[in-house]
């Protein structure tokens, strides 16, 4: 029997997929595998000595549209080994951007290069620079630099869409794999169109820092939901700041015009870190907690190819400054297999790009998922360290585990903490796998912190109830920056 190998490959834009030729005996498989993505292809015998394989380029996850790949590099194999010799031109599609030399298919953003060159971009931000903006009813949103549609913004996208059909809703996107709630515009990052969208939206709301070149229109407003009551410490107390990164902290909290905040105990903090002094602050619960009240547990499960009498364990760390991928304290297949339980790994959205999926028979790797807090509503525990999902999590009143192998370095010398979370978790405080694995079987783990848990909702989830939405959305509706 021939070793089968790839002849040629080229891009076939109306089918928006790879199409391989070989030679030898057919595969039983080829892959396009990236770090947070794998393609399968369709193959087909061709003759004695040839065989074809049809390699999308497009996929659908969690049961959602089909869309493009995520960008990335993709290793293309053939029953497991890497495909030599690889050689396409840059082919700019509808969803994406794709190109291939040696062992390594690259897929980009639908971004024209030319607009990736240093002349492009100072083109375009000249452009945005000299716009009038804020011409059209219309919302810019951000999560998470683009990589994500839910969080804060993503619920009063939802509310908005709504309360006043007939505003615009533009998303910014890192590529077209992100995928956007129904109704709304994609707008990729660096494009003309995220430029223009960006500039003439009356509205920005955001949950991170504006970042590139952002230049506030005469009528905008920027609405800063951020993401997390703050458990460690951030932006001014963050230990050895550099006094240029305090400049950058106070110019980036003049841009906004409120900033939203879970609690009382967070709009505290929140205005001391950014220094946010003058301008009002909204305590009204963050909106991405309001599934947890309305949401359709059975849905999600359905979605994530979970039983709905299967317990779910969901494992979501908080990333380190010291690392560029998620922290490996937890493996994932072997809690899986003590605890008999379904493992959700999730890991922080500065872990997306540099880190790579988890699997295993009863592991899915959820961190590419749309909405962390749907997430929270089918998961019967969270295992976490210093996240601010812990925060949210409680809103539910299920149990909580604390997994802080590094409690010393993070706390000492990494981030510093806000308050003693030994003193009061809602949860064991676990120092290794074996340990949290006792902890799952033993309820009087979970009843002694029992007390701690009703003191800790009392102060961190009192306007978690369904309506955090609703009242952010009156207030934008009430103070004209939409016309409804």
């Amino acid at each position: 029997m021939t070793t089968p190998r790839v002849s040629s490959v080229r891009v076939d834009e109306e089918q928006q997929a790879l199409l391989i030729a070989g030679e030898g005996s057919a595969p039983a498989e080829v892959e396009l595998a990236g770090r947070r993505a794998v393609a399968a292809a369709r193959i087909a015998e061709d003759g004695p000595e040839a065989w074809s394989a049809v390699l999308p380029l497009r996929a659908s996850r969690w049961g959602g549209a089909e869309l493009p790949l995520p960008s990335g590099e993709y290793a293309l194999t053939v029953d497991g080994g890497a495909a030599d010799g690889l050689a396409i031109e840059t082919v700019l599609l509808a969803g994406l951007r794709v190109s291939a030399s040696d062992r390594t298919v690259r897929i980009a953003p639908p971004v024209d290069p030319v607009y990736e060159t240093a002349e492009g971009k100072l083109a375009l931000e000249g452009r945005y620079a000299a716009l009038p903006g804020a011409r059209e009813n219309a919302v810019f949103f951000e999560s998470f630099y683009g990589q994500s549609s839910g969080c804060n913004p993503g619920a009063i996208d939802r509310e908005l869409a709504r309360r006043a059909p007939q505003v615009t809703r533009y998303w910014s996107v890192v590529d077209l794999s992100v995928p956007v709630p129904e109704g709304a515009v994609a707008v990729v990052e660096g494009s003309p169109e995220w430029w223009r969208a960006r500039a003439d939206a009356r509205l920005l709301i955001v949950n991170d820092w504006l970042r590139r070149r952002f230049d506030r229109k005469p009528g905008q407003r920027v609405l800063q939901t951020w993401h997390g009551t703050p458990l460690k410490r951030l932006a001014l107390h963050r230990p050895g700041l550099h006094p240029r990164r305090w400049l950058a902290v106070v110019r980036e909290s003049r841009r906004w015009d409120v900033l939203l905040a879970q609690n009382p105990y967070a709009e505290r903090v929140l205005r001391k870190a950014y220094a946010f002094l003058r301008k009002p602050i909204w305590v009204d619960g963050y909106p991405r907690n309001d599934v947890l009240a309305t949401g359709d547990a059975a849905r999600i499960r359905t979605a994530l190819g979970i039983g709905g009498d299967e317990r779910v364990l969901l494992y979501a760390p908080t990333w380190r400054d010291d690392r560029s991928e998620m922290v490996d304290f937890v493996d994932p297949n072997a809690l899986a297999a003590d605890t008999g339980s379904v493992v959700l790994v999730r890991g922080h959205s500065r872990t997306i790009r540099p880190g790579r999926d988890q699997a295993g028979s009863r592991v899915i790797d959820v961190t590419g998922y749309p909405d962390t807090a749907e997430l929270l509503l089918v998961a019967d525990a969270l295992v976490t360290d210093y996240s601010s999902v812990m925060f949210d999590f409680s809103a539910t009143g299920k149990p909580m585990y604390f997994l802080v192998p590094d409690l010393e370095h993070y706390r000492g010398k990494l981030r510093g903490f806000y308050f003693d979370l030994a003193a009061r978790a809602p949860g064991p405080l676990l120092r290794t796998q074996e340990e949290l694995v006792s902890a799952l079987s033993d309820v009087s783990a979970v009843a002694e912190h029992a007390p701690k848990y009703v003191a800790w909702q009392a102060h961190f989830n009192g306007r978690d109830d369904g309506a955090a939405s609703a009242r952010v959305v009156d207030r934008i509706l009430d103070l004209g920056w939409l016309d409804a």
